[in-house]
């Protein structure tokens, strides 16, 4: 079957990309005075503050899944202080949530017209994000690290180490001769094609991040909490990328998911938001409650009691999720992010507001009943 031959590419210098968003003018400061909220809406915000301070209180997980539109909002720091804070135990994104987070780090800036840039080839087509995340993945699969904590190590240890490549054909044959070889066989090969078909010097390759501090994977990274993502084959523009390498993705992904379904198998007790993401977290919540009251049944008892708040701006109808699931004539029967989650049990709410104001005020009100 033919395939397109992504080293035929012309790839371009990020510096050179029109930047639509730069953090300094977005970032959101976790202190700004708290939004104007409805009543209806800030009680909703102040039973999520209390569910998420008695959650934290018995040492339960919080867990913040989210889509790529809460780090072009400028909520990064605001996720870096809830981090910070403790209050967040585990957080997943898409693989352009991690990009966009890793851009701003690095670069201060992100984002690009897609419509402008598609028409002249260059969407995505930039050296320094393709080269860098991809080979920041390939080698932290050595290290069996998955795909988040991958690109957070990079951005916390300001740089990569890269094997010779004769270090890693004497690794391949090592773990070759096991008689269980891991996956990690796979991940020296993976890494072992990218060095010496790219022709990447060996050694400390520094990567400096000048703009870190507001960047969740390394705030993710620096306080020890897991950093997941969560990708599509081809939904992102490190895929235009000639040094983006299939196993490597995959292999970090699944990691991450295995990561993130171990977090959900400790969720009786705790609390799940998700954030602006109508594909992926109500996809991969389903699948790992699955397998988590598959060995919560070994046990004698299935996962029951958690808290699941769902954040869009998609209009519910009025709809309360807490009353039971609506009728098909119902508009809010075909918001399918929330019939997914409302159909894994618990208690759900969905709150219909912009995601600034909603982590804001939430940010607000946990503070404001600590104090209280």
């Amino acid at each position: 079957m033919p395939r397109l031959n992504r080293r035929q590419l012309r790839m371009f210098p990020l510096a050179e990309r029109q930047h639509k968003l730069v953090m300094d003018a977005i970032a959101i400061a976790p202190d700004a005075p708290p939004p104007a909220l409805s009543a209806d809406v800030k009680a909703q915000v102040e039973v999520a503050a209390q569910r998420i301070i008695a959650a934290r209180a018995h040492d339960k997980p919080v867990m913040l899944t989210y889509g790529a539109h809460l780090i072009k909002n400028g909520l990064g720091p605001l996720i870096v202080r809830l981090l910070a804070e403790g209050w967040l135990t585990h957080v997943a994104t898409n693989g352009a949530g991690s990009i966009h987070d890793w851009e701003f780090a690095f670069f201060g800036r992100s984002t690009e017209d897609v419509r402008a840039n598609v028409a002249k080839g260059k969407f995505g087509a930039w050296e320094e994000t393709g080269r860098l995340l991809n080979l920041a993945i390939a080698v932290g699969g050595t290290q069996q690290l998955g795909y988040g904590e991958a690109v957070g190590r990079m951005i916390a240890d300001g740089g990569l180490e890269i094997p010779t490549p004769t270090a890693l054909r004497e690794a391949i044959a090592h773990a070759a001769t096991q008689p269980t070889p891991d996956e990690t066989l796979g991940a020296l090969a993976d890494l072992l094609y990218l060095v010496t078909t790219f022709a990447i010097p060996s050694g400390w390759l520094a990567i400096p991040h000048p703009y870190k501090e507001t960047a969740v994977q390394y705030a993710a990274a620096r306080l020890g909490v897991p950093f997941t993502v969560h990708p599509g084959i081809g939904y992102d523009i490190i895929y235009t990328h000639p040094m983006n390498c299939g196993g490597a993705i995959g292999r970090g992904a699944v990691r991450d998911f295995l990561s993130y379904a171990d977090s959900v198998s400790q969720l009786d007790g705790g609390v799940h938001l998700s954030v602006g993401s109508a594909i992926m977290a109500p996809m991969i919540f389903e699948k790992a409650l699955s397998m988590a009251n598959n060995l919560a049944l070994q046990h004698g008892h299935a996962l029951a009691d958690y808290y699941l708040l769902v954040n869009d701006i998609q209009d519910g109808g009025g709809w309360d999720w807490r009353n039971g699931e609506p009728p098909m004539d119902n508009p809010a029967y075909y918001l399918r992010f929330c019939k997914s989650f409302y159909r894994m049990g618990g208690e759900l709410d969905y709150v219909c507001l912009d995601n600034r104001a909603f982590l804001l005020g939430l940010y607000q009100a946990l503070r404001t009943q600590c104090r209280g």
